[in-house]
């Protein structure tokens, strides 16, 4: 499945941001469906993921409370909501797509990636 993010911007600290990430190419709704990020130098890290079927989310501790990831299977489009934005949020973001196992938070078990949407948070 091809994905293709959007939303990303810069924002002053306690802002807010949604990102969309819209997939073609494939039966959106079998898929687990993953935000990561990515910090200049470090590895891509997990934000938040949301099972095929949308009946159960995870989050990483720092983004608990914060951020809530959603989906829409008519529109193949799963979203991020982030509120109260840190310049810790500072990163590229990127969506992806699982099609087999579980809803995972390791990167590495995700076999298609969108192309990344930059979120500068100020503060």
């Amino acid at each position: 499945v091809q994905l293709q993010a959007y939303g990303g911007g810069s924002v002053q600290a306690g802002g807010s941001l949604r990102l969309a990430c819209v997939a073609s190419g494939g039966t959106f709704s079998r898929f687990h469906m993953a935000w990561f990020c990515q910090a200049p130098g470090k590895e891509h890290e997990f934000v938040a993921v949301i099972r095929w079927i949308g009946d159960s989310t995870y989050y990483a501790d720092s983004v608990k409370g914060r951020f809530t990831i959603s989906r829409d299977n008519a529109k193949n489009t799963v979203y991020l909501q982030m509120n109260s934005l840190t310049s810790e949020d500072t990163a590229v973001y990127y969506c992806a797509a699982r099609l087999y196992g579980s809803a995972s938070r390791r990167p590495t078990e995700y076999e298609d990636w969108g192309q990344g949407t930059l979120v500068t948070v100020s503060s």
